[in-house]
């Protein structure tokens, strides 16, 4: 029995030992979005803007003022007119026109490659635009 209690007490001053050394900080989870709330990049020529979920029926500010009456650039490109609000816009930092989407992976996917895809939306704008008279 006492052998017993001398195993266990050897065990449980092992388990002290390790558990005495220092745990590593754990991660601040809410410091990478803090950081990523600091990279923005405000572009002079888009209005800072407080539309949000919550104006769901209100116009988007900056409805009305995107390339190609606002219609999406990918949609364009595939030959369909894909009207937008600008919910999901981009600002081109060379010509610094605006352009709308219809939705986040048509952004993303426009990103990808934004001058072809621009040339392509302008293709396509002007097939469209003359099919319909406008």
């Amino acid at each position: 029995m006492a052998l017993t209690l001398i195993v266990c007490a050897g065990l449980g001053s092992a388990g002290l030992a390790q558990s005495v050394a220092p745990s590593p900080k754990p991660e601040d989870p809410a410091a990478d979005s803090a950081a990523a709330m600091d990279d923005t990049v405000q572009d002079a020529h888009i209005p800072k803007s407080t539309w949000d979920m919550w104006d769901i029926g209100r116009p988007h500010p900056l409805q009305g003022k995107g390339a190609f009456g606002d219609h999406d650039p990918i949609g364009l490109a595939a030959g369909k007119l894909i009207p937008t609000d600008c919910s999901f816009n981009w600002s081109d930092p060379d010509s610094h026109k605006l352009f709308c989407f219809g939705s986040q992976a048509s952004l993303v996917y426009f990103l990808a490659a934004p001058k072809e895809n621009e040339a392509r939306a302008e293709k396509g704008w002007r097939t469209l635009k003359g099919a319909t008279g406008s």
